[in-house]
Formats: C-alpha cells, sequence, structure tokens
C-alpha cells in the first residue's frame, strides 16, 4: 500500500479479488490470515486486541474520513489532510451535548493510544499501535466506495474542542486529535500488511512485530518523542501549485461559499479586509508561532497595508516579535491576482516584518516563481484557502448560511479600524 493509493471498498465484502472495478481492492491488500477483514464503517475503527505471548496489544486503529459528509448534521466538523507533510487533523467521534467526550468509543481508543505514544517510556511506546488513515475519495462519478491511504503514524496531540450539534441546536464538547504521519523512504514509500498481520497473531511476540515494523516506527518507539519530527513525512515537491488547486472545486461547497463571498464584498472592497484579517489570523495561529492580531488601517492613512498584525515567535528572552503587514484584494474569481500588487506589498516590508497577501483569486505561476526566487517573506493565501477556512469556522460555530457568517464578520469591521503606525503593535 502506497500513500495515495486508492482502493475500491464495496459490498459483499470480498477480499479473494485483488481488483474491482479497475482498483486495488482493499479488502485483498488488508486482509490477515484467521483474522476478521479490518472494516471502515465507523470514522473510528480499532482493531481487535489479542493477547500475544507477553501482553495484549492493539494490533492498528483504522480511521476513516469522509470529506463528502462535512458540514452535515452527522459530521459538524472538518477534517485536515496533508499527509506530504506528515501531518492529519482528525476530529473525535462525540456528538452528543452534555456527554463525557472521553468517554465516547473512538475517543476512548484514541486516547488510551496517546498516553501511550507520548509516553517517555520506551516499554509504553513497544506496547503502542499504529494509527492508519484513510480517506473517502470520490473515483468519477462514484462518490461511495472508494477510500485513500493517507498514510500510518501516531497521536501527536489530543484537544479538548467545542463544537455545534445542528440537530438539537446545542454545544457539545469534541476531541480533535492531530496525527504525524511517518515517512516510508526506508520501505520505498510502501506500507507492508505483513507487519498488522504478525500484530493480529497472538503466536508472534512483541518482539518479532517490532522487527516487521517500518524503520521509522523503530526508531520513534526506541528513542522517543524527540524523534518525531525526524520521522514525519516530508514530500519534496515542485515549489508552485497550479491554479485548479487553488481553486476549489467545481460544485464543491467551497465553491458556492466562494462565490458568496465574492458577490458579498464586490461593492463594498474595503470591507473584505476584516475578513482577510480574520483569515489570515486562521492560517496564521496554526503555524506553531503566537499570532496576535492587530487592526484594520484606515483608508487614507494605510500606508500601502490593509490590516497589521504580529508574529511571536519562541517565548521569554528567546522570541522574535515579527510584525504581519497584510494585503486584502476581493479579485475576480477567475483571473489570477496581479502581480505588481504583490510586488508593492514586498516593497512595503522592512527588516523583521513579513507580508500576507489574501486574494479571493488565485496566483499564476509566474508570481509564484518570483516570490520563491527572491525569497520573498509573504504568505499568499488564495480563494480556495478562504473559503475552506470560512467553511470551518461555520461549522465550528453551527452557522449554515454564509452571508449570515459574513455579515458577523462585517459588523467587526469599524471596531478594528485604526489609524497607527505599524510599529506600534510590538508594545502591545
Amino acid at each position: 500500500m502506497h500513500i495515495g493509493q486508492v482502493f475500491r471498498y464495496s459490498r459483499p465484502y470480498d477480499a479473494a479479488n485483488e481488483l474491482i472495478d479497475g482498483l486495488p481492492n482493499y479488502f485483498y491488500y488488508t486482509q490477515s490470515p484467521n483474522s476478521k477483514l479490518p472494516l471502515l464503517e465507523s470514522g473510528i475503527n480499532p482493531i481487535q486486541k489479542i493477547q500475544s505471548t507477553s501482553r495484549s496489544r492493539r494490533p492498528a486503529i483504522l480511521i476513516s474520513s469522509s470529506p463528502h459528509k462535512i458540514g452535515m448534521p452527522e459530521t459538524p466538523w472538518q477534517d485536515v489532510f496533508d499527509p506530504d507533510n506528515g501531518h492529519v487533523r482528525f476530529y473525535g467521534d462525540n456528538k452528543q451535548p452534555g456527554s463525557d467526550p472521553s468517554e465516547s468509543p473512538g475517543n476512548r481508543v484514541l486516547l488510551e493510544q496517546f498516553s501511550l505514544h507520548s509516553s517517555p517510556n520506551k516499554s509504553d511506546r513497544l506496547a503502542a499501535c499504529p494509527i492508519l488513515v484513510f480517506r473517502r475519495v470520490k473515483v468519477g462519478s462514484r462518490a461511495k466506495g472508494n477510500v485513500q491511504f493517507q498514510g500510518f503514524g501516531i497521536v501527536n496531540r489530543a484537544e479538548r474542542v467545542t463544537q455545534f450539534n445542528r440537530r438539537e441546536d446545542k454545544p457539545f464538547t469534541n476531541y480533535v486529535f492531530d496525527f504525524a504521519i511517518f515517512d516510508l523512504k526506508e520501505e520505498d514509500g510502501g506500507f507492508d500488511w505483513g507487519w498488522i498481520t504478525k500484530r493480529r497473531d497472538p503466536s508472534v511476540s512483541e518482539v518479532e512485530a517490532f522487527k516487521a515494523s517500518p524503520k521509522t516506527w523503530q526508531t520513534w518507539a526506541s528513542k522517543g518523542h524527540s524523534t518525531v519530527e525526524s520521522c514525519r513525512m516530508r514530500v519534496v515537491k515542485l515549489l508552485t501549485t497550479p491554479t485548479n488547486a487553488q481553486l476549489p472545486p467545481k460544485g464543491s461547497r467551497e465553491e458556492k461559499a466562494l462565490n458568496v463571498i465574492y458577490d458579498y464584498y464586490s461593492d463594498r472592497k474595503v470591507r473584505f479586509e476584516a475578513l482577510a484579517a480574520f483569515i489570515a489570523t486562521k492560517v496564521l495561529e496554526n503555524s506553531g508561532s503566537s499570532y496576535r492580531n492587530g487592526w484594520i488601517t484606515s483608508a487614507g492613512s494605510d500606508g500601502g497595508a490593509d490590516f497589521i498584525a504580529r508574529l511571536d515567535v519562541g517565548s521569554g528572552l528567546a522570541s522574535a516579535k515579527l510584525i504581519v503587514l497584510g494585503q486584502a484584494k476581493c479579485e475576480k474569481l477567475t483571473t489570477p491576482t496581479n502581480g505588481n500588487h504583490i510586488a508593492r506589498t514586498v516593497a512595503r516590508l522592512r527588516r523583521g516584518w513579513i507580508g500576507v497577501y489574501v486574494t479571493t483569486s488565485y496566483f499564476s505561476e509566474s508570481v509564484q516563481r518570483e516570490v520563491l526566487e527572491d525569497k520573498y517573506p509573504i504568505v499568499l493565501i488564495n480563494g480556495k484557502r478562504i473559503a475552506s477556512e470560512v467553511c470551518t469556522e461555520m461549522d465550528k460555530s453551527g452557522e449554515s448560511s454564509v452571508v449570515e457568517f459574513l455579515n458577523t464578520i462585517n459588523e467587526t469591521y469599524d471596531q478594528q479600524v485604526s489609524v497607527r503606525q505599524p510599529e506600534e503593535i510590538l508594545y502591545d
């Protein structure tokens, strides 16, 4: 099995045929002798524990996410898949207001593994099981019955979050898990299910099963948390992003949202700055550094900036404060943003500043190459990312109308406008 490979997952379950409907058969590639077939019928699918010669162990936990159900009452969240950078963000299985999220079946087994994965004791890590992630995808006109392998790894972080149950019109508490997806370069990019088969066999010792594991798993289990980043999957790719990857898919929820966003601001583009500042906050606050939102500049004295913020790297004496100069452009969705606008933004940056350019449109290859080749310290946020962040925030808040969500953002515009020098944010 390779990361990105799509498998056919269909009924009736059949492990005999290698191919079904022209795709590799999921059950053929994941079968183990004398064991039940590993199903993906829930979001969190733990394979039953076995009692080995030394102690009990869980062979693996299989994660299945259905992006086509994002925003529906039964899935009021948006999982994030970035296997090329070794990261998957997955929401747990609690949905009931008033219930303890740690007691839902799926959350409970993931929290159990998080305790083992984050343990400083080698014996705990050796007892831990791998997390295998699959994403349901569309193949041609067939939306169901296709799963794409996203990789394997560990639970790197578990966090309680508040979400909204639309059916009961109430908030509820859930867990969101960050999975570190491990590299498979020593295995030439292939994941050998034989390791899971050994982990499912009671006659196979813990040591013997461990020897069959990928090299990154062996490194992590032996040395611990300090090796997570060196074990994490990193794919070296062409650094420019094609146009079709910067715009939402046709007919998708995000495409509809982006069209509404453009229409909403088309005759009041200056107020798009409030949404742009909000999106920049959501993008950069998840970067691992501390992001502080500042203010929107007054139209008559903006000095070429639409909003100001600050990015703090490190802490205490071992820290640096970077001024963020933001540009917001509500532009036609079918036309790439003007490279001159980006050049003017970069020209206004000083030492210790970074730029953020937020557009409803997309960035041409030539503009991206210029930014890369000249090593401009600027973050480019395209229309697809705007729509994705808006949909994610709507799911969190329980808002079903894009217009109503934008109304809420728009109401903050006048309060955020300020006539200040960018350097002042260093002292806030």
